[in-house]
């Protein structure tokens, strides 16, 4: 019993660790997500807005995904952070570019289409799932 609790104290604070700084990562790319969005999506959503929080919710995984991806494969806290930082970059500059490739979107998100909505958040999860794949998750 004595081996569980000395891992348990030696692992809990490097868990603790990590999580916080995935959690202040994922806060950061969320705010810069919602900052380079076309659209303001939280008005949408706080309207009522499906499509928007469809959209909203893709883009936010988006950023999840390769994040976790990091988490599990770092080996320290500074590897979390670098590759972090560089997988979502990417992952905001992709989010970006797919929200412009995909001309008309926006309007009808803002419209209320929910299909237009969930074709987006299909094409910002599987960028983010070969993120993650690239990143070795």
């Amino acid at each position: 019993m004595d081996a569980v609790l000395d891992s348990l104290l030696t692992g809990l604070p490097v868990l603790l660790a990590h999580l916080l700084a995935a959690l202040a990562m994922l806060s950061l790319a969320a705010w810069t997500y919602m900052y380079i969005t076309p659209m303001e999506e939280m008005e949408l959503i706080r309207g009522g807005n499906r499509a928007a929080a469809i959209s909203c919710a893709g883009g936010l995984l988006g950023i999840a995904i390769p994040l976790a991806a990091c988490l599990a494969a770092s080996v320290n806290l500074w590897d979390l952070v670098v590759w972090g930082v560089v997988a979502l970059v990417l992952q905001l500059i992709v989010v970006r570019l797919a929200d412009m490739a995909l001309r008309g979107l926006r309007r009808r998100i803002e419209d209320g289409q929910e299909a237009s909505a969930i074709i987006l958040a299909a094409v910002k999860l599987a960028v983010a799932a070969l993120t993650a794949a690239a990143i070795g998750g």
